[in-house]
């Protein structure tokens, strides 16, 4: 059988703009998901493609997706309770796996408890390939290369430039991450190790568009793949800076939060709060909503005294837009070029700098040419 690429939740938001991509780039994936008559009406409206029906509850329906040198593109989030099926398929058939999530659980767990297995099996598992969290990796790198691979420590931030969000039009795996930054555990890269650490944490402000912006500290795939790129970096804190005035409060938040989430009636019952707030296929932001957002991403580097040493910004477009161009181009990339590795991979390591440049750009990414320095 031919190599295929399959979109799981396809006829989810950005499963759904994630197809049209892919079309729009020549290719004929397959679009799977739970509703047989949502796939067939959108099959038919891109050209006649092939559907499977697969749900998540059901596991062998997954494996029957995918084959060794497939590639699969799973967008169905929350991932930290749906994502598993899909890259546990993906892992064990030796397949290609591209995710959308931005959930620092789940990224956790592809690479610590299923990197190993698809090093055996021959699989590449390249998760959070979108907004979340593709552009802190590249503008992460070549900060490092403008320091000459020696800085110790990079600053990675995420805002919206202008427009917004607002929480009731985020996707759910939007959603995800927001409150995960709340009620989860999460990790930051420290001392050259992955260590625990309470969401927002840390608080930061970054100049953006010539203003003080503040973000909060969250557990990205940036601390994962940053220090395997750059052995000489022993930090590595990403900030999301969507929340503003509101992220002192966050921060405090977090920190009462810590020691009640740490009782396990309390973290179960907040869990279900999220749960109830989180929900699949819940739509997205209208089409008039993403053309007036822009996004922008900084890195920055430091030596051991923290001293800056190099800085990198982007604007691009909208998060959702971005992530089904970013993520339909890897996928084409894969089938036609291949992956440089396998086991659980980041972006870079995926497919080598230059093509995560070019494949970034033509998903809408720009540089910012003047400097944007960072006030601790």
């Amino acid at each position: 059988m031919s190599k295929r690429i399959v979109v799981f939740g396809a006829t989810g938001y950005t499963g759904e703009l994630t197809a049209r991509e892919l079309v729009a780039l020549g290719e004929r994936p397959v679009l799977a998901g739970r509703r047989r008559e949502a796939l067939d009406e959108l099959a038919a409206e891109l050209g006649g493609l092939e559907v499977a029906v697969a749900d998540v509850e059901r596991q062998a329906s997954i494996h029957a997706l995918v084959e060794a040198g497939d590639v699969l593109i799973s967008t169905v989030g929350p991932f930290n309770r749906w994502g598993g099926p899909a890259v546990r398929a993906a892992t064990e058939a030796g397949a290609v796996y591209l995710d959308t999530n931005g959930e620092s659980g789940f990224i956790a767990e592809v690479f610590e408890q299923h990197g190993l297995l698809a090093r055996r099996t021959g699989a590449a598992l390249i998760p959070s390939f979108g907004y979340d969290f593709v552009p802190g990796n590249l503008a992460g790198a070549l900060a490092m290369e403008d320091t000459g691979h020696k800085a110790a420590r990079i600053d990675l931030a995420y805002y919206l430039g202008k427009g917004a969000y607002l929480p009731w039009t985020m996707s759910s795996g939007t959603r995800a991450t927001v409150a995960g930054a709340l009620v989860e555990n999460t990790y930051g890269y420290r001392h050259g190790r992955i260590v625990k650490e309470r969401g927002a944490r840390r608080v930061r402000k970054f100049d953006v568009d010539g203003r003080l912006r503040p973000g909060v500290s969250i557990g990205t795939l940036e601390q994962y793949t940053v220090p395997r790129l750059f052995p000489t970096v022993q930090e590595v804190t990403t900030y999301l800076g969507w929340f503003g005035s509101l992220s002192r409060f966050l921060q405090c938040a977090s920190a009462v939060n810590a020691p009640l989430l740490a009782v396990p009636p309390m973290r179960r019952a907040a869990r279900a709060a999220v749960r109830r707030w989180v929900k699949g296929s819940i739509g997205g932001p209208s089409t008039s909503t993403l053309d007036a957002t822009e996004s922008r991403f900084v890195a920055e580097a430091y030596d051991d005294r923290g001293r800056r040493l190099a800085q990198r910004q982007f604007r691009g477009p909208d998060g959702y837009r971005f992530t089904a161009r970013l993520i339909a181009r890897a996928a084409q990339v894969a089938m036609s070029s291949g992956v440089h590795d396998t086991g659980a991979l980041g972006p870079i390591e995926a497919f080598g700098i230059d093509a995560i440049r070019t494949m970034c750009g033509e998903s809408g990414l720009v540089p910012v040419e003047s400097p944007v320095w960072a006030v601790s």
